[in-house]
């Protein structure tokens, strides 16, 4: 999500240099291979224009409405401490009773105002400020409870759920023990049972990688997990996958280890090369990581051979629809080491045809316009479009997108938490849907802020 501070003044300068193509952001695409829901598409472009919120904190179409469910700084109702900042990626789980558990990522690093509190049982690293929550609601939408869910991590940035319906945080660090006070390694993927954090405990899926972690989508059909590394410096992250020794096997079972893979797509080195959508490129390879550890180097930076590995900018979001695997680069800068220049693009894999697709493009040069830049978190929406939070400069939006290709703003940040000289505006994180497809979750990842978004959804 967020990336290191060094990162975010980069992209300022950037959007404060080319302010003429920042303005002209579009999306184009080959929408239909996206969406994999049952109802039919809008036969217009979103809910109409947004609404200007008279309390200052979320604009939404006429007839949707919103409810703040807890915000940082307030008393977590479990009494363990104050609920954590820096909100991020969330997911939604079915409980009993027509309960909805909401488990919510905590990006905290070193330097977090509001760690997540310290719980026995629960906790990884004493010092590290990062890790869940998780809310409990009733089918009326109101909270019923509010605990930590895993504490002791360290940049937990997004993740994703399992079939077995827990949620996989991913740390989003290579930090060591002794580097910024921690007293383990971190970077690291962990499981949280959102309805009974104790079952999953604090344990590190060590197996599965150390890197910069971002998000997880899991193969229901096969159990494979594939994963996205968001490497703030060039040489920038990569795609994986993991071979679980007991794949589908329910709560714990990833515990048991298995195999760590790196995507390599034959004479492509670097995916922001990739401009035209709808580029295809067949026989994709997996190539064994040689030390998931990263005892001595960082996995991207280790040998994977002659011919190399493929690396992407900014990979964030990832998700499995259909019989293919999603995921995200939210942009890509020539000027930081990338190929070639992008706003963002979601790329297709299909796992049983070896195929990878370029479906969309965030670009200047399209037709469709868009209010803002650099996607980042991803979710299909209940209808069968798709909503993707902004992740750039000036006003934050969630952005809806139809199978038609049409393009709207669903909902627009008023929160500014920069100054009149340079404001800035906390994006948007973890969007979701409820079990029922009757409400969206979203989180304001500063000041953390998490939503509830009822309405007319078709």
């Amino acid at each position: 999500m967020s990336s290191a501070p060094r990162q975010l003044t980069s992209r300022r300068q950037v959007l404060a240099t080319s302010a003429a193509a920042a303005a002209s952001v579009a999306f184009t695409g080959a929408f239909t291979e996206l969406f994999t829901g049952t109802a039919a598409a809008r036969g217009h472009g979103g809910y109409g224009p947004l609404v200007p919120d008279p309390d200052g904190l979320l604009d939404l179409p006429k007839g949707f409405r919103y409810r703040v469910l807890s915000r940082e700084g307030d008393p977590l109702r479990s009494g363990e401490g104050l609920v954590p900042g820096n909100h991020d990626g969330m997911a939604a789980f079915a409980g009993r009773r027509g309960r909805v558990h909401l488990v919510r990522n905590h990006e905290n690093r070193a330097t977090g105002r509001i760690a997540v509190p310290t719980v026995d049982g629960l906790t990884y690293d004493p010092m590290g400020k990062g890790g869940c929550t998780s809310l409990e609601l009733d089918g009326r939408g109101d909270v019923l409870g509010e605990r930590v869910a895993i504490a002791g991590t360290a940049v937990n940035c997004a993740g994703g759920p399992t079939p077995w319906n827990t949620w996989l945080t991913c740390e989003e660090t290579e930090d060591r023990a002794g580097t910024n006070g921690y007293t383990k390694d971190h970077g690291f993927i962990f499981e949280v049972d959102g309805a009974d954090p104790r079952r999953t405990g604090a344990v590190p899926l060590t197996a599965m990688g150390r890197f910069q972690h971002e998000a997880i989508a899991v193969d229901p059909h096969s159990g494979v997990v594939y994963e996205t590394e968001d490497a703030f410096e060039k040489p920038f992250g990569l795609f994986y996958r993991f071979l679980p020794e007991k794949p589908l096997g329910g709560v714990g079972s990833l515990r048991a280890g298995g195999a760590l893979e790196a995507m390599r797509v034959p004479g492509v080195p670097d995916l922001s090369a990739v401009q035209e959508t709808g580029a295809s490129f067949d026989r994709v390879e997996w190539v064994p990581v040689p030390d998931p550890q990263a005892a001595g180097t960082p996995i991207r930076l280790q040998d994977f051979g002659p011919r190399g590995i493929t690396h992407a900018q900014k990979l964030e979001g990832c998700y499995w629809g259909g019989s293919s695997v999603y995921f995200v680069s939210s942009f890509a800068h020539s000027a930081e080491g990338s190929a070639a220049d992008h706003f963002g693009q979601v790329w297709r894999y299909e796992p049983g045809r070896r195929r990878l697709t370029l479906v969309i493009v965030f670009g200047p040069d399209t037709d469709v316009r868009l209010p803002g830049e650099s996607p980042d978190n991803i979710c299909l929406a209940a209808g069968g479009g798709l909503m993707v939070c902004e992740d750039g400069g000036g006003a934050q939006h969630v952005l809806g997108v139809t199978r038609k290709g049409e393009v709207y703003a669903m909902a627009r940040g008023r929160q500014n938490i920069g100054t009149a000289e340079e404001p800035e505006w906390g994006e948007f994180a973890g969007v979701t849907f409820s079990p029922d497809g009757g409400t969206m979750f979203v989180n304001c990842y500063n000041p953390g802020t998490t939503f509830a978004v009822t309405g007319p959804w078709r």
